[in-house]
């Protein structure tokens, strides 16, 4: 897994809804919608990826939260390895830090919602 990117991604429940977030047109899969997270840093924790990027992304800081689902996904252009958190507390209002738009989306509607081939697993994980 040396050229593969690791992602911390976050699940961010509320109330029967999940925060998604809309990728900037210039990025990989720019235009479609994912949950919030970001590359893990050289040995940074998994974990402490999570809440730091919980805070550059949205200015939250998960204060509960806990793994669900590990994912390795090959694109054309590079491979990913998500590790996807389920975050239940944190303090703070989410907000698109880097202008993204965001969406407290119903989970009975994230069908309707175009993620990268790669956040499809992540979706079905949350219905279960």
């Amino acid at each position: 897994m040396s050229n593969t990117v690791r992602v911390a991604v976050a699940v961010i429940e509320r109330r029967d809804r999940i925060l998604i977030a809309k990728r900037p047109q210039h990025l990989h899969k720019g235009g479609y919608w994912e949950f919030p997270g970001g590359k893990q840093e050289d040995d940074e924790p998994i974990s402490q990826a999570l809440i730091r990027e919980c805070f550059e992304e949205l200015a939250i800081i998960p204060v509960k939260f806990s793994p669900l689902i590990q994912i390795e996904h090959t694109y054309p252009e590079k491979s990913v390895f998500l590790d996807v958190w389920t975050v239940t507390d944190y303090m703070g209002v989410p907000r698109g830090v880097e202008g993204q738009p965001l969406f407290w989306c119903p989970v009975n509607q994230l069908d309707e919602y175009k993620f990268p081939e790669a956040n499809l697993a992540i979706v079905e994980a949350i219905r279960r």
